[in-house]
């Protein structure tokens, strides 16, 4: 599974559509490990660009800080699982809190 995490200086960016980079993380499911990371420029950010993008690159669960509800729309039409209010950690702490079940979300920070 692909899980998608949009960063800023290493981190969780707070605000998915103004990220520098997304690290796009590939994990094997069954034993619950990420085993490859590729960080990607994100196409200019309009509306519906990014949840488009990231489809067509495969990702099935976005795990960010705050999210507006139509981006939020775009992947329930696409079978994406979306995580909003997640802390700014590193990818891979999130991915690999997500894949235990101990993912904590507090409230989305996005407001459109």
């Amino acid at each position: 599974m692909k899980i998608a995490v949009p960063v800023a200086d290493g981190k969780l960016c707070m605000h998915f559509g103004h990220c520098q980079q997304f690290a796009i993380l590939e994990t094997d499911g069954p034993q619950g490990k990420i085993i490859k990371r590729e960080d990607l420029d994100p196409p200019p950010h309009e509306p519906g660009v990014l949840p488009r993008w990231l489809v067509q690159l495969g990702v099935k669960c976005v795990i960010a800080g705050g999210m507006g509800q139509r981006a939020q729309q775009l992947f329930a039409e696409h079978g994406v699982e979306v995580k909003v209010g997640a802390p700014a950690q590193t990818p891979e702490q999130l991915v690999q809190d997500y894949l235990a079940g101990k993912l904590t979300l507090g409230a989305n920070i996005c407001d459109h």
